[in-house]
């Protein structure tokens, strides 16, 4: 374990962001973690923790320590005759974990496949996407405490998982580094696909569903939606699908009526990319940075954007939103500052 110096941080983050780090060190074994936590190196206002960087903007350098979440391995651990139970290490890439379960045809994940980013980031801000959360197939975690290094074990009662939310975003914001996940895989899935397009696409794949077929059918549908942070620097939706009231809904509808929205527990979500297209931001282009022509939810670096420049550009869509539909929006995106 080397601890490197001044290192460019615009590989280590999918919005391809220049950024410098004063300190870097690459972890592969929870015994790092403990390690850098009883030397003091993990201290909460010092450490900027990352996995694939695929949920953060970086607004400035750090001037701390950056430690990129590198813990491998995926292993069955108990099986029941409904159930397999997985161990999966914090660093390994969220996509190459559903691929695994795809391909020994467990079911849970097959919804939340091409998400961007690592294993030990999802559990977070509870990932989901085409009607499933992380929290569906979440069994426990274990987690270093960054102050006196001991090991933690969170089931899902402990984790309060809401909506792109945990414990960990919380009341335990900068306290623990994830290590590992467990999750609980079916062998006998539960498909869904009634979440968007999946049925439609399914049928022009001509397939019948299946955990590769649902998993494939959410993979075309994010690939002809969502630019290739390889490609495009992207995070992703940048931001989240407001909550309003059943009432607020009702008057927001009398005035746009074709207004994109669906109930919840909570009351009625609000589709914000509807909102951003319909305020006129989708596909507008400052120089380098942006709004995605293809989903308004979606800000892009072409090359060479600063932080701080497109998390203005956050700011003046999160204003007009809220000018002309009452609705502050929230980032999705965690801002490093």
């Amino acid at each position: 374990m080397k601890i490197e110096k001044n290192i460019d941080l615009s590989p280590y983050n999918t919005f391809g962001i220049k950024a410098l780090a004063s300190k870097l060190v690459k972890v592969e074994r929870v015994e790092d973690l403990q390690e850098l936590a009883k030397k003091g190196e993990l201290k909460i206002e010092d450490v900027l923790l990352m996995g694939g960087g695929s949920n953060m903007l970086l607004r400035n350098d750090v001037d701390g320590l950056v430690v990129l979440n590198e813990i491998p391995g995926i292993e069955k651990v108990d099986e029941t005759s409904d159930e397999v139970f997985v161990k999966v290490g914090g660093g390994v890439v969220w996509h190459d974990f559903v691929m695994w379960a795809v391909g020994q045809n467990l079911g849970g994940v097959e919804n939340l496949s091409l998400i961007p980013g690592s294993v030990g980031a999802a559990p977070m801000q509870n990932i989901g996407a085409y009607g499933v959360e992380l929290k569906e197939t979440f069994w426990k975690l274990e987690a270093v405490h960054r102050e006196s290094g001991e090991i933690h074990t969170f089931n899902k009662e402990q984790c309060e998982f809401g909506y792109r939310s945990s414990v960990f975003k919380t009341s335990l914001r900068n306290q623990y580094v994830i290590a590992r996940v467990y999750f609980r895989l079916q062998k006998s899935p539960h498909l869904n696909t009634s979440y968007g397009a999946i049925e439609a696409e399914l049928k022009e794949m001509g397939e019948e569903p299946s955990v590769r077929t649902v998993s494939q059918a959410v993979i075309n549908i994010r690939q002809s939606k969502l630019p290739n942070p390889k490609e495009i620097g992207n995070s992703g939706s940048f931001f989240k699908n407001p909550i309003v009231s059943k009432e607020f809904y009702e008057e927001l509808k009398k005035q746009h009526p074709d207004v994109v929205a669906y109930p919840v527990k909570e009351g009625v979500k609000l589709a914000a990319g509807w909102l951003i297209d319909q305020a006129g931001w989708k596909g507008k282009t400052f120089g380098h940075y942006g709004v995605h022509k293809k989903q308004a939810l979606v800000l892009v670096n072409y090359g060479g954007a600063t932080g701080e420049e497109i998390y203005q550009l956050s700011e003046k869509i999160i204003e007009d939103i809220d000018s002309k539909y009452g609705v502050k929006l929230e980032r999705e995106v965690n801002i490093i500052k």
